[in-house]
């Protein structure tokens, strides 16, 4: 068997500091996503047949995605919680 001598390849580092990154309501951004996704749907089957049923299902599948999006969202805390019937009730 043969070694074969590898070249090491240094990558340079950047010159310039990285800019912060935005604070966006990404919560926000997916309600509009879902929100254009199901304007879309709706068209689409006000078309009926004349549509290829690939764009039906690929709307289905985007608000799907995104409701999924959503929870997994809740559940890492991205979301606010709704104050249930107890907390509204309970002095700050």
């Amino acid at each position: 068997m043969r070694r074969v001598a590898r070249k090491v390849l240094r990558v340079p580092r950047p010159t310039k500091q990285a800019p912060p990154p935005l604070q966006v309501d990404t919560a926000r951004v997916v309600l509009a996503g879902i929100a254009l996704w199901t304007i879309a749907l709706v068209v689409l089957l006000l078309l009926g047949d004349r549509v290829d049923r690939l764009w039906t299902w690929t709307c289905v599948a985007a608000i799907v995605l995104a409701l999924i999006g959503l929870g997994v969202m809740r559940l890492q805390g991205q979301l606010p919680r709704r104050p249930g019937p107890t907390e509204e009730a309970l002095p700050r």
